[in-house]
């Protein structure tokens, strides 16, 4: 078999991209993704599609452990990995109009958020995304994508029309409803299992200008807060997205505020007003800074931990019936000394009007999402581990399934929760149809079936 440095000697002859090794200047930086270190034997940084079939190809031929990088933000450190290949699509980031009068967009599978925002802007189009400007595009739609939209508008995935997809034999395929439907099924919540996706078609919609911004209160309300909140959100217009954090450690843990981020998608202010006002009316209100201004200003910088600080998520979905339990859990957790950072974020409207079989996303039902954090360093991250599990055990039994882009973990019991076992098993069928050796497993992995 040829060695790993002759078939790189052959990919230089027929790839326009980049290719960074270890001694190149580039490669310290190239090596890394945002939450993760590497030291990969090769970066390949690919300037078309032809590129990323020779790439797909070449790692393929070296047997070496494969990482797709769109944006790098995967909790989990999916974007790099040490001794293997690295994809980094960063250069596929165009953003193109191409039905003004559908609102369909094109955009290349390594853009940005924040890029994609920023070209729709002046055109006044939005996509429902995420809420930050540097998370790529193709991680966060192939896993969900929950953002300021998300009631109205859906999740990010649910608004895909067509993609076009390298598969791991290198053969460009289109993914759509009426050209291989089971792989778009699949692309639409399965992550990065299937494929490399190199460019989607999203529908857009016209946007205005939105309300947002944050109404906080003192940490000593959070049973009230919290279950007034989650009331307001079931009831309220599906133009109202909401996302509600508390035990921030950065901000006094236990005493820090209760802070409701509001986004009112619309620029009325009296239908803006009886959307929010009930939140104000929850408790002492100590700070509100809701204000007009344009969508795309709603998605935030991206967080980059400083070197040795390691961030660990994790997430569950709450249905109704659960709701109060779940709240009365996080409230007393909340209050307590070594807390983890907690946000609760409203799903519902949009998303739940999906059939759940419809996507390889499959919690469709969930009223809310809880996410818990804790940072810092290796060694204080893994102190914290146990009280933390003991957190998750008491709300395991109101909780359910799990959302891939806010995982720091890829284990076994991850998936599952990710995937029921009926979506599971429709993945792993598609899997084995398209990348039947599992040369894409650097991911929330689906085995061949």
């Amino acid at each position: 078999m040829s060695s790993t440095r002759e078939i790189l000697e052959t990919l230089r002859r027929d790839f326009g991209g980049d290719i960074i090794e270890p001694g190149a200047a580039e490669y310290e930086s190239a090596s890394r993704s945002v939450l993760a270190t590497g030291s990969p034997a090769c970066v390949l940084r690919p300037k078309s599609v032809g590129d990323v079939r020779a790439s797909v190809r070449f790692a393929a031929g070296t047997g070496l452990a494969l990482s797709v990088r769109g944006g790098g933000h995967a909790f989990a450190g999916f974007g790099t990995n040490d001794g293997g290949v690295v994809i980094d699509l960063s250069l596929l980031a165009n953003v193109e109009i191409i039905d003004k009068e559908h609102h369909l967009v094109r955009i290349g599978g390594g853009a940005t958020w924040g890029q994609v925002a920023a070209a729709l802007a002046p055109h006044g189009l939005a996509i429902s995304s995420g809420d930050t400007k540097s998370v790529g595009v193709g991680g966060l739609t192939l896993s969900g994508g929950i953002g300021w939209k998300v009631r109205k508008y859906g999740l990010a995935l649910d608004n895909v029309v067509a993609a076009e997809v390298v598969t791991a034999g290198g053969e460009v395929v289109r993914a759509s409803a009426e050209e291989n439907p089971e792989l778009f099924w699949a692309i639409r919540g399965g992550g990065g299992n299937v494929g490399i996706v190199t460019a989607f078609e999203f529908a857009a919609h016209p946007t205005t200008d939105v309300f947002y911004g944050k109404i906080v209160f003192p940490a000593s309300e959070a049973a009230t807060v919290l279950q007034g909140w989650a009331d307001h959100l079931r009831t309220a217009p599906e133009e109202l997205t909401s996302i509600v954090s508390f035990a921030n450690p950065m901000a006094g843990g236990p005493e820090a505020p209760i802070e409701i981020q509001v986004a009112f998608d619309g620029d009325d202010p009296e239908l803006a007003a009886a959307a929010i006002d009930p939140i104000r009316r929850l408790g002492t209100v100590i700070g509100d800074d809701v204000a007009l201004k344009p969508y795309a200003d709603t998605l935030v910088d991206g967080m980059v931990p400083p070197p040795g600080i390691r961030l660990v998520t994790r997430s569950a979905f709450v249905d109704q019936e659960s709701v109060p339990a779940v709240l009365r859990i996080l409230a007393e957790v909340g209050a307590s000394q070594g807390s983890p950072f907690i946000a609760v974020r409203s799903v519902g409207g949009a998303v739940s009007r999906v059939p759940d079989d419809a996507t390889a996303y499959a919690h469709r039902r969930a009223e809310l999402m809880v996410v818990t954090t804790t940072l810092g360093p290796q060694p204080v991250v893994e102190a914290a581990a146990p009280a933390l599990a003991a957190i998750w055990e008491r709300l395991a039994p109101h909780v359910n399934g799990a959302y891939a882009n806010f995982l720091a973990s890829a284990t076994e019991e991850d998936v599952a929760a990710i995937y029921p076992a009926q979506t599971y098993e429709r993945l792993a069928a598609v899997k084995r149809q398209y990348d039947p050796g599992n040369l894409f497993a650097g991911n929330h992995n689906v085995r061949p079936r």
